[in-house]
């Protein structure tokens, strides 16, 4: 157990107009579960490769442990074992120089060997490929699967094993970036039960039900710093909620009494000007104690004056970090149809395998279905077949002539340009849709800026944006929570509740599915599908 220190940390990337983060100052104990939150664009990402050395900051970073970060890059050619294991130490090179040195057989061969193999034991070489079994057992995979090539397996599985990995090694503190991206919810739920038997680690996610599960403290990136909070993601936004609700309320006090105030400094102000026009043209008067009566009632407009500065002073120290969402809002086409996508009978195959078998479901004006089942069950295969950018091999997808649909990709690959640049290709309205951008928070000098520099979640949000401002009268999501911050996914959950837009969506965060969703379509992957319900 050590405490990690941040002192004074401060970032700006080359040519960036302002810093990432400036005067960060935190501490936290190496053997937490931290959950790393704020919204996009605040330094997430930025603070885990400045922790990792991969940035240089100004300030300190004081730690007793190393640090390691994930995702990582390995060799995707080689066995799953060998090479993950690699990846700790150059266990198979070393295997491969003792046994060279062996076949050699000189007196400086059996040296080599010496010390090759003393430096092999010492980390745990003789041991390791059994250690990386039972690791890989934990998230699901079998010590048979381990021989196949890393590349084989899905970028989720990927993940899991390549977390595996991190946690074998030794007297480090793990920074992990997005663990749940690319995952399914079986996934989800596998890596959530792994994490929670582990400690020391601190990791960045979105994904809010993940953050509860596994997570003992939270880490907040907010607009005035950093701020670490006991409990799980819930724990701290109830708390920030009432401390937010707390400061509206104080300052609404401080407000109505600075008004009563002002009002009471200017009627003395005004007394002691009447009060001292008195000494001149009323005849024979008491001209000191005329004076002395009007300094007295400007003395108390002074000291009022005073009271409403400091009240003025303690105003602003408030509602410093409150995040500000407001309510987002489309308007979605209306339909001379009814039903908007009918499957009847639907096979899709890849390779001969079906991954779509006999599929039948329809969609109807103003349902929001979601469509749910693990990776490679089929969710974006069906989005391309209403697309028509795929064909069934038998069966029929109906959707009525002339349906308008707005499709959100999965990812934003191969996008180019800046996001007025986006918009006028498509021929949307400017107006509306930088209104989009800056209700999920991006800042207007980022309406011409490339979007190959932006953060992931700035590219999510853009991507999403686009989509709203499209007038349609069906929306196609495919993933639209992915790297973007639970603030942005609340905006969008209470945006999909208050409207009557149809939409097809894909996304693996329980809590979304159930609070947005009309409908739910779980796809097995070939196997008799579950039915909307």
């Amino acid at each position: 157990m050590a405490i990690i220190q941040i002192k004074n940390l401060s970032f700006t990337y080359e040519g960036g107009i302002s810093p990432v983060f400036s005067n960060l100052d935190f501490h936290m104990d190496s053997s937490w579960r931290l959950g790393l939150v704020g919204r996009n664009g605040r330094g997430k990402t930025t603070l885990l490769r400045l922790m990792a050395g991969e940035l240089k900051g100004e300030g300190q970073i004081i730690s007793a442990l190393p640090f390691d970060l994930f995702p990582y890059q390995a060799d995707m050619d080689r066995p799953a074992l060998e090479v993950l294991i690699d990846t700790l130490h150059p266990y198979t090179v070393w295997e491969k120089q003792m046994e060279s040195a062996l076949l050699e057989g000189t007196a400086d061969s059996v040296t080599r060997y010496g010390e090759l193999e003393h430096e092999y034991a010492l980390k745990d070489g003789y041991v390791i490929r059994d250690q990386f079994v039972k690791e890989a057992a934990l998230l699901g995979f079998s010590e048979d699967l381990l021989k196949r090539p890393l590349s084989s397996f899905s970028p989720g599985e990927q993940t899991r094993l390549k977390l595996a990995a991190l946690f074998l090694r030794k007297g480090r503190f793990l920074l992990i970036d997005e663990p749940t991206n690319h995952l399914d919810e079986a996934g989800r739920e596998l890596v959530a039960n792994y994490l929670l038997t582990k400690s020391g680690f601190l990791t960045v996610s979105h994904d809010r039900d993940f953050l509860d599960a596994v997570c003992d403290h939270i880490l907040a990136l907010e607009k005035q710093g950093a701020r670490v909070v006991s409990g799980n993601y819930s724990t701290y936004r109830e708390n920030k909620k009432r401390q937010d609700e707390y400061e509206c309320e104080l300052r609404g006090r401080i407000l109505a009494d600075v008004a009563r105030l002002s009002v009471s400094a200017r009627e003395k102000a005004n007394w002691s000007d009447q009060i001292e026009s008195t000494k001149i043209g009323m005849g024979p008067t008491d001209r000191g104690y005329i004076g002395a009566k009007s300094a007295k009632m400007m003395k108390r407009a002074k000291v009022i004056e005073k009271r409403i500065n400091k009240q003025l002073e303690e105003k602003e120290k408030l509602l410093k970090n409150l995040e500000y969402t407001s309510p987002l809002k489309i308007t979605p086409m209306k339909s001379p149809h009814s039903t908007l996508v009918r499957f009847e009978e639907v096979t899709f195959s890849y390779d001969g395998s079906p991954l779509i078998n006999k599929l039948g479901f329809t969609l109807n004006q103003g349902q929001r279905l979601a469509l749910t089942g693990g990776n490679g069950a089929g969710k974006t295969t069906l989005m391309k077949l209403i697309l028509g950018e795929l064909m069934p091999q038998s069966g029929r997808v109906f959707t009525p002539r002339g349906l308008v649909i707005s499709m959100l990709r999965q990812t934003s690959k191969g996008v180019l340009g800046t996001p007025r640049q986006l918009a006028l290709y498509r021929g949307l309205d400017l107006t509306l849709f930088f209104t989009l951008m800056r209700k999920f928070d991006l800042p207007q000098e980022s309406f011409d800026r490339e979007f190959e520099g932006f953060s992931l979640g700035q590219k999510k949000k853009t991507m999403l944006a686009l989509s709203l401002a499209q007038s349609a009268q069906l929306y196609l999501w495919d993933e639209p929570l992915n790297d973007i911050d639970p603030e942005s996914r609340d905006q969008l959950e209470d945006l999909l509740l208050e409207t009557g837009a149809s939409m097809i969506f894909i996304e693996h965060e329980r809590a979304f599915i159930n609070k947005a969703a009309t409908d739910e379509l779980r796809l097995t992957g070939g196997q008799d599908e579950a039915a909307p319900g």
